[in-house]
């Protein structure tokens, strides 16, 4: 049997090599990639094959993530549970498929994650896999294997003479990182009540200690992708690092989050997201100016679907490709540029163009404009304030047919205006006969 792992040289993976060998008389192909961690995975080779690997596989995915995936995400504004912009989840896509391409190359018969039972990434790795190779077996160690803890893989490592040389043995935090983002779990921040305390934040300076001098930056859009900073054309990539490079000097992009997992968990991440934060808060503010009202709201709409289905491993699926072709039209004309200002932690939209700007500065003037009579409003303001003048009318007539009931039996007495009062003059809630 031949099995495929993803591999990422901490310590879960450094254990599944063996055990791999161990439960499936297997030969292990390790596929790590680079997505812009530190570190990379050029160090990784020897450690796969120290643990008993036959096979690795070190991909640089760096460029190709940034330009099909994280742009593609930032530009259908996808954003979970309110502030979380999805760094984790848009990397399992590509590993997942580059694992397959991996896979049908070596001739392997199965697939290997080592993602928990309690996770996402479970999830989208696996839904991946049955899109992308339905007739891959997939192995999930954690799922089956009798270790419980961090403690049990240590103690499984060192009885097996396992090097753990360059495992963080006592690390506090679960982390992962990559280009867009890095996040934190576990230790301290199990508990919603406390603080994510300085020592937390790998990337990004407290927004206290930041530059007391604000940095103004214009980042430049064609067809809603970023292509330029202060008019300098960068590749997605470069442009990808310069943003984290400035965001993170000047504590731009910390998001603490409490989200709910796909299996039904409630867990808390804190997020360091630098360069997205910019470029999110940039494109909306663009797509304000090109945007018709109903598009923007249709976006609006979007967003949150796309969020969700990036989530919850969905990549891969007609779905996304039919809701990229939503925003491919949209964005269509979501070109030009905008100034901001980063500041202690902010950062702050303070100027924007565009070509194809829906911006008419001569309607939009308090002052005088060729181009619009005020009288013409007349007629348009009383048309949509008609269903409002209706309601009143009807509220006014079940009002006069209350205060005309009360004056013919004597028990009920309604102030004009107020509330029904009984006889020793306890308010009653008058219920209208009118639905609204």
């Amino acid at each position: 049997m031949k099995i495929v792992l993803g591999y990422s040289g901490g310590l879960d993976t450094t254990v599944i090599v063996p055990w791999l060998r161990e439960n499936y008389q297997a030969d292990v192909i390790c596929m790590a990639a680079d997505v812009g961690q530190r570190g990379g995975v050029e160090k990784l080779a020897g450690k796969a094959f120290a643990t008993g690997a036959s096979g690795f596989f070190g991909e640089d995915l760096k460029e190709e993530f940034v330009a099909d995936y994280a742009l593609p995400v930032l530009r259908a504004g996808a954003v979970y549970s309110r502030k979380y912009l999805l760094g984790t989840a848009m990397a399992r896509p590509l590993i997942s498929r580059r694992m397959v391409e991996v896979a049908r190359r070596t001739g392997a018969d199965a697939l290997a994650h080592g993602c928990t039972g309690k996770g996402n990434d479970q999830l989208r790795f696996e839904v991946s896999f049955a899109a992308l190779a339905p007739d891959l077996r997939v192995i999930a160690p954690w799922r089956e294997w009798d270790i419980r803890s961090r403690e049990d893989a240590l103690d499984y490592a060192r009885a097996r003479g396992i090097s753990l040389e360059g495992i963080d043995v006592e690390k506090l935090y679960s982390r992962d990182e990559n280009l867009w983002h890095i996040s934190h779990e576990g230790g301290p921040l199990e508990d919603p009540g406390n603080a994510a305390g300085s020592g937390v934040f790998v990337w990004t300076r407290d927004p206290a200690d930041a530059p007391d001098v604000p940095l103004e930056i214009e980042i430049g859009f064609e067809g809603g992708f970023p292509v330029t900073i202060d008019g300098h054309a960068l590749s997605p990539l470069d442009l990808l690092v310069e943003l984290n490079r400035m965001g993170s000097e000047h504590g731009v992009g910390r998001a603490d989050v409490i989200e709910d997992r796909v299996v039904g968990i409630k867990s808390r991440g804190v997020y360091e997201t630098p360069g997205g934060t910019i470029l999110l808060a940039a494109l909306q503010e663009l797509e304000q100016l090109v945007l018709s009202r109903r598009c923007l709201a249709l976006k609006d709409t979007l967003a949150p679907r796309y969020a969700d289905l990036v989530y919850e491993g969905l990549w891969w699926t007609p779905e996304r490709e039919a809701l990229d072709a939503m925003v491919d039209k949209m964005m269509k004309h979501v070109t030009g540029t905008v100034r901001l200002r980063l500041f202690k932690g902010q950062a702050t939209v303070v100027a924007r163009q565009a070509p194809a700007s829906l911006y008419d500065l001569d309607l939009a003037s308090f002052g005088a404009s060729e181009g619009y009579e005020h009288s013409d409003s007349s007629g348009f303001v009383k048309l949509f304030s008609l269903p409002q003048r209706a309601i009143a009318a009807q509220e006014e007539a079940a009002r006069e047919t209350a205060r005309s009931n009360g004056h013919a039996s004597g028990a009920v007495g309604v102030r004009p205006g107020g509330a029904a009062r009984g006889p020793a003059g306890t308010p009653r809630r008058l219920v209208s006969p009118v639905g609204h």
